[in-house]
């Protein structure tokens, strides 16, 4: 898989820069429009600047060009995961503790594959927790297909904290 050899090559110099690698996702391949879209966070706690995108950008860029592990032409996008943050480590679901978010499973459970709810961290046998109207799930993360933060509660902060 084309993201775990690109992990491979930037990941160390992304953590010496002083970011976390989020995700990274190469698409597009098959319709002659591919895309590299590399996520990170700063490891301390401040926001995401374009300047940090820039600085990434231009580091990952020379690893990718001297490493060379995609042989089309692609565009390179270096992004913050946002508000809408995706959910795609273990210990995400225990930094994120508390949080609303939106988790699809790879299978159904209970009739459905999509859980809405406050994450609950994990329990004791290092499953996922989701608290939702209907109940309290848990799930092995290896069953999880996706899973980001719901901004609406953020949204709702930030709107109060700026009156």
């Amino acid at each position: 898989m084309v993201e775990s050899r690109i992990s491979q090559i930037i990941e160390g110099t992304v953590e010496d820069l002083g970011f976390r690698l989020v995700r990274i996702l190469f698409s597009g391949a098959k319709t002659g429009r591919a895309q590299l879209q590399i996520m990170a966070e700063p490891v301390e706690n401040r926001e995401m600047t374009v300047e940090d995108c820039e600085t990434l950008s231009r580091n990952i860029s020379a690893l990718l060009e001297v490493e060379d592990p995609i042989a089309s032409a692609y565009t390179l996008e270096v992004s913050s995961p946002g508000i809408d943050r995706p959910l795609t480590r273990l210990e995400d679901y225990t930094r994120f503790s508390g949080e609303l978010a939106k988790i699809t499973l790879r299978f159904m459970l209970d009739g459905r594959k999509r859980f809405n709810g406050r994450l609950g961290g994990l329990d004791e046998d290092g499953k996922v927790i989701i608290e939702t109207s209907f109940g309290r799930f848990a799930f092995g993360f290896d069953e999880i297909d996706s899973g980001r933060i719901d901004p609406s509660e953020i949204l709702v902060r930030e709107s109060a904290r700026q009156q």
